[in-house]
C-alpha cells in the first residue's frame, strides 16, 4: 500500500515523508534536486528528516521516467507536492512554472488516472486568492485574477483536478498553504532570510515599508493537514475533487514578525524599507472552518512559539556568517 510522495527532499515533502514512515506507511519519493535553490540543503534535510525513505530522483517533465516508476510501485494515494515554486521568480524565468507546475502536474494526473490511485492530495497555494481576496480567505471566493504566474499556475492546477475528477472519477484534494516555515525551511522565503540575514548582521529588505501581514503556519500544522486530508476515508457524501484552506487563521504584521526573531537572535534587525513588490500580497488570513469541518484540521503553533527554533537552526546550519 504505497504513498508516493512528489517533492520529497523540498521542505514540506522531507517533513510529510517522515510523518507518513513514523507511523508505518511504506513511502517511495521523487525529487528532481533542481538548482532553485542549494541542492545541498535538499541532501541534509532528507538525511536529517527522513533518511529511510527510497527517495528517486526524477523530474516530473520525464513522462517515461514517471511512468515506469509508477509501474514498479503502483502507488496507492500521492501526495504531489513537487512544483516550482516562489512569486517573485515567476517573474525571472516563466517557463520553469510551465514545465513543472502545467505539463508536469498534467504527467502526474495522467499517471494516477491510469494508475490506479484512490486518492491524489495536492499543493495549491494561498497565492491563488490574488486580487480577489477579501480577508478571511475562504474557498468560495473567486480565484480568477492572480498576481503573478505562479498563482496562475496553482489556480490552474485546481481546474485541472476539478475535470479529471469529473472526467475519469479520479479522487483528488487540493491544499492552498500559506506561508509555511519551520526548520530546514525554504531559504528564498522570509523565515529564513530574515533569520540568517539578521544573524549575520546584514540589512533586511522590509517591503511596503512593512505594512504587510502574513498568515505564518508552521510546518508541522502544516503536515498535520496533510495527512489528515490523505486519510478522510472516500464517501457517497464527499465530492470527487475538494479544496481546503491549510493556515494558521491567524495574519500577522511584519514588524511583529521580526521582532520575534530579533528576541531569538538576540540583535536588532537593521531595516530597509522597500516599496511593495510586484506579484506581492498585502494580506493573507485562511479560513479554515472547512478544513476543520472536514478532518479536523486545527493548527497549534504561534511564531512566538515556532519561529524562535528556526533562528536557533540557523545559527546551527549555516553558522553566525552565513
Amino acid at each position: 500500500m504505497t504513498v508516493l510522495v512528489t517533492g520529497a527532499a523540498g521542505f514540506i515533502g522531507a517533513y510529510t515523508c517522515q510523518a507518513l514512515a513514523a507511523r508505518g506507511e511504506h513511502v517511495i519519493g521523487l525529487d528532481n534536486y533542481n538548482d532553485y535553490y542549494d541542492p545541498a540543503i535538499k541532501r541534509d534535510r532528507v538525511a536529517a528528516l527522513c533518511p529511510q525513505v527510497d527517495i528517486r530522483a526524477l523530474d516530473l517533465a520525464d513522462r517515461d521516467g514517471l511512468a515506469a516508476l509508477f509501474a514498479e510501485v503502483r502507488p496507492v494515494r500521492v501526495v504531489h507536492l513537487a512544483a516550482q515554486a516562489g512569486v517573485r521568480y515567476s517573474l525571472q524565468n516563466p517557463h520553469a512554472y510551465v514545465a513543472s507546475n502545467l505539463e508536469g502536474f498534467v504527467n502526474m494526473l495522467e499517471l494516477c488516472r491510469h494508475g490506479g490511485v484512490g486518492h491524489l492530495v495536492y499543493a495549491s497555494s494561498s497565492s491563488v486568492y490574488g486580487d480577489s481576496a477579501t480577508p478571511p480567505f475562504s474557498e468560495e471566493q473567486r480565484i480568477d485574477r492572480p498576481r503573478s504566474l505562479y498563482a496562475a499556475t496553482k489556480a490552474a492546477n485546481e481546474l485541472m483536478a476539478y475535470s479529471y475528477a469529473q472526467l475519469y472519477g479520479l479522487r483528488a484534494t487540493g491544499l492552498r498553504f500559506f506561508t509555511v516555515y519551520g526548520p530546514w525551511g525554504r531559504p528564498d522565503m522570509a523565515p529564513l532570510l530574515f533569520s540568517r540575514a539578521v544573524l549575520a548582521g546584514r540589512p533586511i529588505e522590509v517591503f511596503n515599508q512593512g505594512r504587510m501581514r502574513r498568515d505564518f503556519t508552521h510546518v508541522s500544522d502544516i503536515v498535520a493537514g496533510i495527512l489528515g486530508a490523505l486519510d478522510r476515508p472516500a464517501g457517497n457524501d464527499l465530492a470527487l475533487h475538494e479544496v481546503f484552506n491549510l493556515g494558521n487563521h491567524t495574519p500577522v504584521e511584519l514588524e511583529r514578525f521580526i521582532g520575534v526573531i530579533e528576541q531569538a537572535a538576540g540583535v536588532p534587525a537593521r531595516k530597509v524599507y522597500k516599496p511593495m513588490q510586484p506579484g506581492d500580497m498585502i494580506e493573507t488570513m485562511a479560513d479554515t472552518r472547512r478544513a476543520a469541518e472536514a478532518f479536523g484540521y486545527e493548527p497549534r503553533t504561534p511564531i512566538e512559539a515556532g519561529l524562535p527554533p528556526v533562528v536557533h537552526w540557523c545559527r546551527e546550519y549555516f553558522g553566525n556568517h552565513a
